[in-house]
């Protein structure tokens, strides 16, 4: 059951209300946050036998970066030779179509091309094919005559092609997800903002506000709590300082395009220090967008600044010489917590369970970005194991 109560907007925050908080029945389980990954956690936890609820500050589901996304399902190219980002990456594309496709959840693979403007790019695209290769993905080498048959309004001397890229309907994945914690028997309360997790005999107690505060017993807590995850790590007493790093926050900004774009694919350009570099993605529909930039910020804040718009201009003719700039249209802005900021070297996901911070029962979801959304059911599959 879907349960609301008073509306908030960080999963943890101090609540304003002045009433005590009334005990109830406890659980076996208390997943924080009611995003993609929380979701998953929460189906994977009842489908291992435990009883389990989800507490969700947002008066909805998925309300943050689970909704402002890309919503492109990974291949796992990128990502560094055994890193949590790389195999969970890999497993979690092949469980989430697998899952799609039995949960009629709309998907589509057109793969993406990965593109170097001129020759200068070409020793960076073949470092890029090793790695995927490492990853256990395998690109396609693509000529530039081969580019001018595929997408002849495309500039690029050559190309790797991804035939395992794809789109999905992100929200379309959370309410199955949604449906199966129901028929699980589990509970996603929303509207509900942590106020305190404490460790007690038996496991922990969750203090929320909202419109009805509680106090709920639970052997196990998950923080998936996104963008707030490090600050709900912090507030647990008895965890030490480095089980709760600090998360950096990368603003990105989407432009769509009005009309259709002349591509079948979704195009790449070289990846960029922080991130793929602004790139042309298609949604189901067939509508375009470009994005995302980055840009570092203090707080979650999804407000549209239009300055960027020569910058994205300039980025996207580098592949798409045919741009008509006057069909721009601001978009979105999602935010990306990360575990490594300005100028800092590659930073994996960090799913630290009891072997790491030393609390039974406790698993810290941090510095969950992209691949998040292609990896969340091998993220819950590992969050189970680190238990």
């Amino acid at each position: 059951m879907i349960r609301a109560g008073r509306v908030a907007t960080d999963p943890v925050a101090t609540d304003p209300v002045a009433t005590d908080p009334v005990a109830t029945d406890p659980v076996d389980s208390i997943v924080i946050g009611g995003g993609v990954i929380g979701l998953a956690c929460a189906r994977a936890l009842l489908r291992s036998g435990r009883d389990t609820i989800v507490l969700e500050a947002a008066p909805w589901i998925g309300s943050a970066a689970s909704s402002r996304n890309s919503e492109v399902i990974h291949a796992g190219i990128y990502y560094p030779d055994e890193s949590l980002k790389a195999r969970l990456c890999v497993a979690g594309r092949e469980a989430l179509l697998a899952y799609c496709a039995e949960r009629h959840v709309a998907h589509r693979l057109p793969g993406k091309l990965i593109v170097a403007a001129d020759q200068s790019g070409i020793a960076e695209l073949e470092g890029l094919a090793q790695q995927a290769a490492r990853n256990g993905v395998t690109l396609q080498w693509v000529s530039a005559a081969a580019l001018r048959e595929q997408e002849p309004a495309l500039r690029a001397a050559a190309a790797l092609y991804s035939p395992g890229t794809g789109i999905i309907d992100s929200h379309g994945f959370m309410v199955a997800l949604s449906g199966d914690i129901e028929a699980a028997g589990g509970h996603i309360v929303l509207a509900t903002p942590v106020t305190a997790v404490t460790q007690v005999r038996n496991g922990f107690e969750v203090a929320t506000g909202g419109e009805m505060p509680a106090r709920i017993g639970a052997e196990v807590v998950i923080n998936a709590a996104g963008l707030a995850a490090h600050r709900l790590a912090a507030s647990i007493p008895g965890l030490s300082a480095a089980a709760a790093p600090r998360q950096y926050f990368a603003r990105g900004r989407y432009y769509s395009y009005s009309g259709r774009v002349p591509f079948r694919h979704l195009i790449y350009p070289l990846p960029e220090r922080g991130g793929l570099g602004i790139h042309l993605t298609l949604d189901l529909a067939g509508r375009a967008r470009f994005g995302p930039d980055i840009a570092w910020v203090d707080n979650e804040d999804y407000g549209f600044d239009d300055s960027a718009r020569e910058h994205f201009v300039a980025a996207i003719q580098s592949y798409y010489p045919g741009l008509d700039s006057t069909r721009l249209q601001p978009d979105q802005c999602g935010i990306r917590a990360r575990l490594a900021g300005p100028g800092e070297p590659f930073a994996d996901f960090r799913i630290d369970g009891p072997a790491v911070h030393g609390i039974p029962g406790l698993v810290n979801l941090l510095g969950i970005e992209s691949p998040g959304l292609t990896a969340s059911l091998a993220i819950a599959d590992e969050v189970l194991r680190r238990l």
